[in-house]
Formats: structure tokens, C-alpha cells, sequence
């Protein structure tokens, strides 16, 4: 069974992401309001009656501006921690306490919950699984940590933070303050950070990756496009948007790049030349 994938919005004006099969599907956060996510569901043909759980990373406005009213008018079940939804100040019909490395069972998906470095009171990332397919939702998280290696590692596709560039974010309007909580090490991930999870800690069969919360002042989406395609390497790379949804991408499990090949061969080559 394929998974189906799209980000409805991403950036520090709301962060929604659709992960689902051809029967059940979740959202992971719900940062826009109701009638924008149905607009925007609505745009890539995606029945609201899919969805049947939503899951909350932390408690940021721009995580959680549409929660209430979609997870009421659907009745849907929020899974969220107990503090994020206290410092969130939610008021839920359904919510339901997560574990971190427990899965939960929607269906036949299964979501798992792993922490992450971000400046929240108990934040989490998750990886969406169905059939040995894994999708891994990895955005607002300051450094990269032990436990985002190893789940990344083992994903098809990827909601991966590219929130800034260095250059720009040093050089731009932000104050002192702001630029060291970006930078700090729960704040968010650089392009350069990015990148070389990209590139280290890539599996073969990683098929797609979609670049997600790019900073509107700090960042430029054909900077980070061309930045990862001159290392994508077969993986389909997509910048996700702050203004509008995606497409709708399948995740199939067949995808195999030929890494260890190219390594083997760049090594060759550079055997060669050092002979010279």
C-alpha cells in the first residue's frame, strides 16, 4: 500500500502536512485556519473524510491556529501531549495523550513520535508508516540530534527543515537576539544543516524531499532548489510553500538511488588521479 504526501502549508504562517493511503490519511499540525485547509484539501481533491486523526508537533500559533475549529467540525481525534496542549491553551473535544517511540495505530497507518531540539515545551517529530513505507515530518528543530539520524535514515520521504541561509540571516534585519535564538540550538536548521543530513545520512531509497519552513526574511526558495539539486542524486527535491499547497506525491517504496555506486566510483577517480 502507497502513501500519498503534501504539505498544505509551511512557514511561520501556518505548517499542515497530509500524510495518508487510499483510505486513511493524518495531519500532522494544523497551523492554518478550517476553511483554508479545506480550500486548499479541496484544490488537490483530497476528502476532508479521509483524514482521521490529527497530530501536534508543539504548541506555536503557527502550529496550531486552525486546531479547534477543524479537529470540532470533524471530530477528529488530536493526539498531543498534555503540556504542549496546556501551553497551547486548547480546548479539545478529543485529545489523546502520545508517547514518544509508541506508535499509534490510525488505520493502517502508524505514527510514531520522537523528540526534537526546538524552543517548545515538549516538542516531537514523527515519522508516518504503512507497509515499510516512512514518511518522516522533521521541521522546527534547532540542532540535529542522534534520534533524527537514525529515523532519517530510514524514510522514503522527508518534510525537512531548510528554515535559513546563513549569509542572509547575518546580514539581514532581524536584531542580535533573534538571529542567535535562529541560529542556537533549539531554534531552526540552516540550508547548510539541511544539507548535510541530506547528503550523510541519506538511504538509497529516499525518494523525495521536501524542503519545508523557509524563512520568508532569511531564506530564498530557487537558493535552497538549486542549493540540494546539485546533490539530489535522483531524489525528487521540492520546496514547499508558504503561500499554497503542494502536490500530491506518491511514495511507493521502489525508489533506490545508486549512492554507494557514485561513492565507489568518485573514490576510484580519485585513486586515479592521485597516482598523477
Amino acid at each position: 500500500m502507497s502513501l500519498f504526501i503534501a504539505s498544505l502549508n509551511s512557514g511561520s504562517n501556518g505548517n499542515c502536512y497530509y500524510i495518508g493511503n487510499e483510505e486513511e490519511a493524518v495531519l500532522i499540525d494544523a497551523g492554518m485556519s478550517c476553511l483554508e485547509t479545506e480550500k486548499r484539501m479541496k484544490r488537490l481533491a483530497l476528502p476532508m473524510s479521509r483524514v482521521k486523526a490529527i497530530f501536534i508537533s508543539h504548541e506555536h500559533s503557527d502550529h496550531i491556529r486552525g486546531l479547534e475549529v477543524l479537529s470540532k467540525k470533524y471530530k477528529l481525534p488530536v493526539y498531543i501531549t498534555p503540556l504542549t496542549q496546556h501551553f497551547g491553551n486548547l480546548q479539545l473535544e478529543q485529545p489523546k495523550p502520545f508517547q514518544a517511540f509508541e506508535p499509534v495505530a490510525i488505520g493502517n497507518l502508524s505514527v510514531k513520535a520522537f523528540p526534537k531540539n526546538h524552543d517548545a515545551c515538549e516538542p516531537h517529530s514523527f515519522v508516518v508508516s504503512c507497509n515499510g513505507i516512512n514518511v518522516g515530518v522533521f521541521t522546527d528543530i534547532g540542532s540535529v540530534c542522534q534520534q533524527l539520524i537514525l529515523h532519517f535514515k530510514h524514510c522514503n520521504a522527508v518534510f525537512m527543515e531548510a528554515n535559513y541561509d546563513d549569509e542572509m540571516l547575518m546580514k539581514g534585519r532581524y536584531p542580535y537576539h533573534l538571529k542567535q535564538r535562529i541560529r542556537g540550538g533549539k531554534g531552526h536548521l540552516s540550508n547548510a544543516q539541511a544539507l548535510e543530513v541530506f547528503n550523510v545520512h541519506r538511504p538509497p531509497f529516499l525518494s523525495h524531499l521536501l524542503l519545508s519552513h523557509l524563512s520568508k526574511d532569511n531564506n530564498c526558495p530557487e537558493l535552497v532548489q538549486k542549493l540540494f539539486n546539485e546533490h539530489a542524486n535522483g531524489t525528487e527535491i521540492i520546496v514547499a510553500s508558504r503561500y499554497s499547497e503542494t502536490a500530491i506525491y506518491h511514495i511507493n517504496g521502489l525508489f533506490r538511488t545508486n549512492l554507494k555506486q557514485k561513492r565507489v566510483e568518485v573514490a576510484r577517480e580519485q585513486m586515479q588521479l592521485s597516482l598523477f
